[in-house]
């Protein structure tokens, strides 16, 4: 089973903002674009790749079989991979 991964997200100028875990990259992105980011770049902890995604958010309809706790309408993000890239300094 794949161990939880720590990912630094970077803004623009290269400083890291925020930290997402999950065991795949794709999962650490959704969850950034979950708090609304669109320009997403995650560098693996421990490594010099920065994976690079575009993202945002949608306002869906619940599904079906959600608990009726559950508001009638919910975000759901959606990212898509741009690349990788390998980062000289650290």
């Amino acid at each position: 089973m794949a161990e939880k991964r720590n990912f630094a997200l970077r803004d623009a100028k290269g400083n890291e903002i925020g930290v997402f875990s999950g065991k795949q990259p794709r999962q650490a992105a959704l969850k950034a674009a979950n708090r609304g980011y669109t320009d997403i770049r995650l560098r693996e902890r421990g490594t010099k790749k920065v994976h690079m995604f575009v993202g945002e958010r949608k306002q869906v309809p619940k599904p079906k079989n959600a608990p009726s706790w559950m508001p009638t309408m919910i975000w759901k993000p959606h990212v898509k991979k741009v690349g990788i890239e390998q980062i000289e300094e650290l």
